[in-house]
């Protein structure tokens, strides 16, 4: 039986070595409402550091999803109980929906090096996933939960406020990890909002968005024509900002005016 699991690079794996912090993970996934899912998924389950707390939890039923097999093998010796309920596999290529029909909550300390993808995914199936937790790279964390007027207000930060409201939680400092990595982390809360639909095309929004960041240090006119083209010499009132400058609500209008134009 593998005493401890081997952390590998291309899995940008830290491996979190504070139980005080794992528990306070643990306990940042609130109580579950009646409304939401029983199901809980934890994303890289590593050595079972955060696993442990979740399992101890009477209000959900913990789930893991581990891509390391080497993890794997070891969370199957340490945690037998867990065992029926960890997916080997790379949580970016499983299908929610049919793993979780009727779904599920999501956390975890997720790998550096993917952290942003997971949040898109969370994005695709947000129908699905009412609350997130997650352990990122600082920087990351604090670009998410930034409001508009930031100089770290990006794609990210839009696209998930749209959806949910976001909480910087606490930041984790780098060595209470193995190995640890050469930036601090954080941890942050992602919970469901109310809107269950944008007031525009939401494919044309993520599209605007993306432009609108595609050259941020410029005006949005110049950032827009670049991929719209030049709206037939039509002008919008924002066009003379920055994207970085736009709340969620004026994308949704910017994203109307292009559908009009274009």
């Amino acid at each position: 039986m593998a005493t401890e699991v081997r952390a590998k690079k291309a899995l940008g794996q830290h491996f979190l070595t504070d139980l005080n912090i794992a528990q306070k993970i643990c306990n940042s996934l609130t109580e579950r409402a009646e409304t939401e899912p029983v199901a809980t998924l934890e994303v890289g389950c590593g050595m079972g550091v955060l696993t442990q707390y979740l399992l101890q939890r009477s209000d959900i039923t913990t789930f893991g999803a581990e891509i390391d097999s080497e993890s794997v093998e070891y969370l199957h010796a340490h945690y037998p109980e867990f065992a029926p309920r960890l997916i080997e596999g790379d949580f970016l290529k499983m299908n929610l929906r049919e793993l979780f029909p009727d779904g599920v909550r999501v956390i975890g300390n997720f790998p550096y090096n993917i952290s942003s993808q997971i949040f898109f995914k969370i994005i695709e199936n947000r129908d699905l996933v009412p609350q997130c937790v997650g352990m990122i790279q600082k920087e990351v964390a604090v670009r998410i939960a930034e409001p508009p007027g930031s100089r770290e207000y990006g794609i990210l930060s839009v696209l998930l406020q749209a959806w949910y409201d976001i909480e910087y939680l606490f930041t984790v400092s780098e060595k209470v990890f193995n190995p640890p990595p050469k930036v601090k982390s954080a941890v942050i809360r992602l919970r469901r909002n109310n809107t269950t639909k944008l007031d525009c095309d939401e494919a044309l929004f993520v599209k605007v968005v993306k432009a609108s960041f595609g050259q941020r240090r410029k005006m949005l006119r110049n950032s827009l024509k670049s991929v719209f083209g030049n709206f037939g010499g039509a002008e919008h009132p924002l066009f003379t900002t920055r994207a970085e400058q736009l709340s969620v609500a004026q994308f949704v209008e910017l994203t109307n005016w292009v559908a009009e134009h274009i």
